[in-house]
Parts: structure tokens; C-alpha cells; sequence
């Protein structure tokens, strides 16, 4: 049978409540935008699947046609496609991404204590 690859990317984005899709691994990132968001998550300590799209060329072309987005890093945060590395860092520094977290029920590590009681 052929390969369907949105409905395989629709599983990967579901599978994990933060998703990410990237060049290289979170270990060894290959790209320096991809690279920024592996940074990003690790302020935050949050656990994620991890995509290589430089493994699979048909999952590379896929997440851009799945999400309407033309590049990687791509992250996905509970099934919704969240954006690139400019709006995670844009997230990141308006605290928005904490909020993000939170409404799945991950808890930041750069969360304030004093939040947490509201």
C-alpha cells in the first residue's frame, strides 16, 4: 500500500503532548534553528518526541503540506501545530509559552512558584 504520510504525521502529533519536528536530533541538532528550540524546551525541562526530517525526505515534505508551513523546526504542543523557532522564541520570552504548558498539564521548570497559587 502506498504511504500515507498525513495520517502518519497525524499520529506522531498526537503520540506525545509536545512534538517537534527538526533537523539532526535533540542531541546533535543540525540546523541552528532547530538547534534553538531543542534549547528552548530544555530551559523549560519539558519531555517531547523528537522528529528527524533529514532521515525521511516524504516526512519532510509532509509536515510542511500537514502544517501549511514552509519550514523546520516545527512544534506541536498537544495535536495543534504551534509554529517554527521565531514563535517559540517570541512564546519563550513572553512567557507565553509557560501558559501553553500548563494548559496541557506540563509544568515549566522556568514557571514562578508565585504562579503556581493563582
Amino acid at each position: 500500500a502506498p504511504r500515507d504520510v498525513q495520517k502518519e504525521i497525524g499520529d506522531l502529533v498526537a503520540k506525545n503532548k509536545v512534538v517537534i519536528f527538526m533537523k539532526g536530533v535533540p542531541e546533535a541538532p543540525q540546523c541552528g534553528f532547530s538547534n534553538a528550540v531543542v534549547q528552548i524546551l530544555r530551559m523549560h525541562a519539558v519531555t517531547y518526541d523528537a522528529h528527524n526530517v533529514l532521515v525521511d525526505e516524504e516526512l519532510r515534505q509532509g509536515i510542511k503540506d500537514f502544517s501549511s508551513w514552509p519550514t523546520i523546526p516545527q512544534v506541536y504542543i498537544e495535536g495543534e501545530f504551534i509554529g517554527g523557532c521565531d514563535i517559540l522564541l517570541q512564546m519563550h520570552q513572553t512567557g507565553e509559552l509557560i501558559e501553553e504548558l500548563q494548559k496541557v498539564g506540563i509544568k515549566s521548570a522556568l514557571m514562578d512558584p508565585e504562579d503556581e497559587k493563582k
